[in-house]
């Protein structure tokens, strides 16, 4: 019996700063480790061995985007992106949709409207030879901002949909399993700083997971959730087990984390066949790390990819693009050509009019004066009229002063030298006091007083008062206050220069 290996690459991608959240569906031919991100990010290469399956960016002023990456031992037979079914195309569609009367159509759309989620269907043969579905709902739900309740609301509507979903799938007889980044610590186990936090477990994030996951020990006959959390399945009291660190405090090197992303599947499907689930925190390259899971389950392949794979896609289809398709001839009604084409007369008028203006105010040489040889250097230059000559022969009048004596200017001689060295000597040390601030380099950091070690400075970038102002704080990374090697609680407002 083959096995069948999931691995979500959470927020990697080309180019963008909170970019695609990835998932790898095949037969294990490499080692975890060996998975990196090239494997996934780069759509034409990929379409080459297997079908990339992207979630549209539908709004360009946000980051979020999922994909999905399957291997040809893994084509899915059909794929839908979006929950709420109103981006499906009826070709190719995964369908199952449930009940929806609680949402508004405007609502839908707006769920829908972030390009976070994407799903595939494939299909499955247990070890007993069954055949059957397997649904994956690859998502990226939204985080809730303290400073915008309504992103909290619209956190809570999307978890309320993505439920639905998966739950009107469950009911039409396929296995679900829900991969990605739930943006929400279950546990306090899943939370290093879940002791210092106010009410934890009031969160209304946790309580959707709570309702949405069972513990694996539970009877089915009894009141849980119809999926279970995979990793916690088989490392119950794992501590430590984070997969999200603060890129800002740079809280990675100790641990200093929270575990936001997770395997989640149906009841059945975790206890029959999943074998492991893992997280590759060793695994760089973005503020979240891989998780992962197996199951001994081989997949069957469908004949041919669903249309919404970009290998259906002109820019992957492995052949160079002419510039023209990148061009849209650009239809105008005859209003507006008439328009333009009266704008552009005017502009050729008006330019007409002020080269005109330009000739006209030119100085033209005089008929004496012309010549157009080149002119002397000195012929630019005339002596002042406000300052006349003096005349060689001119005498100047006796003013009646009394010649100095010999002492007097020896004396005056002294002070005159003295009043000389002192302006050179104040012009000495202006001089090198500018220079010493121009290159002696910025002032030396002030010490944090938890390690006596320089600090770094950070700028406010919260709106407020204090907005753009500098500060000095411990430069060690973010950790567990009772670790000696996390950061103090240093802090001191800089001057300001």
């Amino acid at each position: 019996m083959k096995e069948l290996r999931l691995q979500g690459l959470s927020r990697v991608g080309p180019g963008s700063r909170e970019p695609f959240m990835a998932l790898e569906l095949g037969e294990p031919s490499v080692e975890p480790h060996l998975m990196k991100m090239t494997q996934v990010t780069v759509g034409a290469t990929g379409c080459a061995t297997g079908c990339w399956l992207p979630g549209l960016l539908r709004v360009p002023c946000l980051s979020p985007g999922v994909a999905t990456f399957c291997k040809d031992s893994a084509t899915p037979v059909a794929a839908e992106e979006g929950l709420s079914g109103l981006l499906a195309t009826h070709n190719g569609d995964v369908g199952c949709y449930g009940n929806m009367d609680e949402f508004t159509q405007e609502e839908l759309r707006a769920l829908d409207s972030e390009g976070r989620a994407l799903l595939t269907q494939h299909k499955i043969r247990t070890s007993e030879g069954k055949e059957k579905t397997l649904t994956l709902i690859n998502v990226y739900c939204p985080h809730a901002d303290p400073g915008k309740p309504e992103r909290l609301a619209f956190k809570m509507r999307f978890y309320r949909l993505l439920q639905t979903r998966a739950e009107a799938l469950l009911a039409a007889g396929s296995h679900v399993i829900i991969l990605g980044d739930l943006n929400t610590a279950h546990r306090p186990i899943d939370h290093w700083d879940a002791v210092n936090l106010e009410c934890f477990e009031d969160d209304p994030g946790r309580k959707w997971m709570d309702s949405l996951l069972s513990n694996p020990g539970c009877q089915a006959e009894s009141h849980v959730g119809p999926f279970i959390d995979s990793y916690r399945c088989f490392q119950p009291k794992q501590e430590g087990a984070f997969t999200c660190w603060s890129v800002v405090s740079g809280a990675r090197p100790l641990n200093y984390g929270c575990r936001l992303d997770y395997v989640l599947g149906d009841r059945t499907l975790v206890i029959d066949t999943f074998q492991a689930s893992f997280l590759l925190p060793e695994v760089m390259g973005s503020d979240h790390c891989p998780v992962g899971a197996v199951l001994s389950v081989s997949s069957v392949p469908a004949k041919q990819c669903p249309p919404l794979c970009t290998r259906f896609l002109p820019e992957f289809a492995g052949t160079q693009l002419k510039i023209l398709r990148f061009l849209v001839r650009l239809e105008q009604d005859p209003v507006f050509r008439q328009s333009a084409l009266q704008l552009s007369d005017q502009t050729q008028v008006q330019m007409r009019q002020n080269k005109a203006r330009v000739r006209s105010a030119r100085p033209r040489p005089s008929q004496a004066g012309s010549s157009r040889g080149q002119k002397n250097l000195r012929s630019y230059f005339q002596p002042s009229s406000s300052h006349p000559q003096a005349s060689p022969n001119l005498e100047l009048p006796s003013l009646g002063m009394t010649p100095k004596t010999q002492e007097e200017e020896v004396m005056a001689k002294v002070v005159e030298e003295q009043a000389k060295a002192s302006e050179a000597k104040d012009e000495k040390e202006l001089r090198t006091s500018f220079w010493k601030s121009v290159l002696g380099g910025p002032s030396p950091m002030p010490l944090c007083g938890g390690h006596g070690e320089p600090c770094v400075m950070r700028t406010v970038k919260k709106p407020g008062p204090n907005l753009g102002r500098h500060f000095y704080m411990c430069a060690r990374p973010r950790g567990p206050p009772t670790d000696p090697a996390s950061r103090c609680n240093f802090f001191l407002w800089s001057r300001p220069s």
